[in-house]
């Protein structure tokens, strides 16, 4: 990195962190520091449930997703629209109505004490986990590529959000998320037109779109039943449904962003807007790093993009098999440019050839072949042998001009700071209130509670910072934060749904009934899944969502005949 990425650097992420601080100081109490006084206006919402969504892994990771598998992904998030209807039409209005600070203290309302615990507890457990999580996975990313160290990444990030959310809250955190997206947009944005302007001469987006198809990265859409196909359009459309209502319906870190609405009506717009703005802002994440793939067609690229991996891998004895694998790679590749450039030519005079392009389809699966073959090498060096989360930023540090690397550095710690921040705030929010305001037997004054609010906030992030910092005696930890939610999330919505629509049922059934399924679901899932091996897992974890959630209802229903009321 050159001076001025530095620059642009420093000044993109100290202006968000020196604005947030500035424009939210001062709150005067408990509601305007968790629930901004409620005075957000729906594009605030929108953009803030979108960016505390929008981690660093998914500037890191979805292109890479992408540039491997192509656009499949994209369906994971067609249940997305359905959900934020459903959650406006329900949830907000009850939310609103009651004047909950938590998502949980409605649960005290409508069933007992012991279930809002439960409930607030779950949270604490898989958010608590996440917060260090949104810390360590960019930091170990940043710190292979860039050589900073790690522990010290994790400390600067951590403490630019503390600085912030301790000093404004829910306000802070909704001023700076829109900030940050207008960074992340910018910086995105500048990525996809800087590989349109960069491809050779004569090959436009339209040849762009054929190169990529050529190489079966457009494939949208999957109809099929197999339940072998993690992203298809019925996985979306149900698991995925069920994940969304899960997140956006009950997780603290989403419901205090639209709890801070100026009106049941501005919330419902708010998540509306996200509902159907966020599949075009994944398409065009994903639709990057298939551009990314396009420029490799004709600019050379690494077997494997994880140089830091590399270098390990060159102390093996393993290295020699995998210099081998790479030569053929290479001379591949040059085939490949030449035959791509040739089908572009063909293009060009509206020939579209299928000789060329069933060549390049062959290319293509030798070239997938020759991958899998150095992961095998590499996993025999007991290395980690996925590098989707280390190809976006290879292309950032290795072609794009100086600037617009220190740009998307900071789209990357923006993106961080973003999430972090939405789960600091929360956390801080249902141990206030869900744990401490509870257990104290005197009233407490606003000041104090407001002053508790702030410590624990600072308190939650030293945390994160810590669990971050010892993130490394974990392995698999970034494919971790894609279950965790899964493992939790169906059972805190099954509770909701029961409260929603099973009137008949009471506290004492709903609080077994989402023991016993949380204890279920996690034995579920470690011997349908965590044991099982790679590629061969009894069940999608996506699917976890639904049967705890539909556990949950059906043994609430079961347990009210059974168990006497109180």
């Amino acid at each position: 990195m050159q001076l001025l990425d530095w620059v642009i650097l420093f000044v993109s992420i100290a202006g968000i962190v020196v604005y947030g601080a500035w424009k939210t100081k001062g709150s005067k109490n408990v509601e305007d520091y968790m629930l901004g006084n409620k005075q957000s206006k729906w594009w605030t919402i929108g953009i803030s449930v979108m960016a505390t969504q929008a981690s660093a892994i998914t500037f890191l990771s979805t292109p890479g997703q992408a540039f491997h598998d192509g656009m499949g992904f994209v369906q994971f998030y067609f249940g997305l629209p359905i959900a934020m209807i459903i959650i406006s039409l329900v949830f907000i209005p009850i939310y609103h109505n009651l004047k909950v600070f938590t998502a949980y203290e409605f649960l005290e309302k409508r069933f007992d004490v012991k279930t809002r615990y439960l409930t607030a507890a779950i949270f604490l457990i898989q958010r608590g986990l996440a917060a260090g999580i949104t810390i360590y996975a960019p930091a170990i990313i940043l710190s292979s590529v860039l050589g900073w160290d790690l522990n010290l990444l994790n400390i600067i990030i951590g403490l630019l959000v503390i600085i912030y959310t301790v000093s404004g809250g829910t306000n802070a955190v909704n001023v700076t998320q829109k900030q940050q997206m207008f960074v992340i947009l910018v910086g995105m944005f500048s990525v996809f037109f800087y590989i349109l302007f960069h491809l050779p001469e004569g090959i436009g987006f339209n040849n762009a779109l054929h190169v990529a198809g050529a190489n079966q990265k457009l494939k949208i859409m999957d109809f099929s039943f197999d339940p072998s196909s993690r992203y298809t359009f019925w996985s979306g459309i149900t698991g995925g449904l069920f994940l969304a209502l899960s997140y956006f319906g009950t997780d603290q870190s989403q419901v205090q962003r639209y709890l801070s609405g100026k009106s049941i009506r501005e919330s419902q717009l708010g998540l509306v807007f996200n509902g159907f703005f966020k599949i075009p802002m994944q398409f065009f994440i994903l639709l990057c790093g298939v551009m990314v793939y396009v420029f490799f067609q004709f600019n050379s690229r690494p077997l494997h993009f994880n140089e830091p991996n590399l270098e390990l891998l060159k102390q093996t004895e393993y290295y020699e098999s995998y210099k081998e694998i790479d030569q053929r790679f290479q001379e591949n590749q040059k085939e490949k440019q030449f035959v791509t450039e040739k089908y572009i030519e063909q293009l060009n005079v509206e020939f579209d050839n299928p000789v060329l392009k069933n060549r390049i389809v062959e290319l293509q699966h030798r070239e997938t072949a020759l991958i899998e073959q150095s992961k095998d090498v590499i996993k025999k060096a007991k290395l980690e042998s996925n590098d989707k989360d280390y190809v976006f930023i290879h292309f950032v540090l290795n072609y794009l001009p100086t600037g617009i690397i220190g740009l998307l550095i900071a789209v990357i710690l923006s993106a961080a700071m973003s999430s972090t921040a939405s789960e600091l705030n929360a956390l801080s929010t249902i141990t206030t209130m869900d744990f401490y305001q509870k257990w104290q037997k005197t009233e407490i004054s606003p000041e104090k509670l407001l002053k508790v609010s702030k410590i624990f906030t600072l308190l939650w992030g030293l945390l994160a910072i810590a669990f971050a910092s010892f993130g490394t005696l974990f392995e698999n930890l970034i494919q971790l934060v894609n279950i965790i939610g899964s493992i939790f999330y169906g059972t805190v919505l099954g509770i909701f749904l029961t409260a929603f629509f099973l009137k008949q049922v009471h506290g004492k059934a709903v609080f077994y009934a989402g023991l016993f399924t949380q204890v279920f679901v996690i034995f579920l899932y470690y011997f349908a899944i965590h044991i099982q091996p790679s590629g061969e897992e009894l069940l999608g974890y996506l699917w976890l969502n639904l049967i705890g959630c539909g556990l949950t209802m059906l043994l609430s229903l079961a347990l009210q005949k059974v168990l006497p009321n109180n």
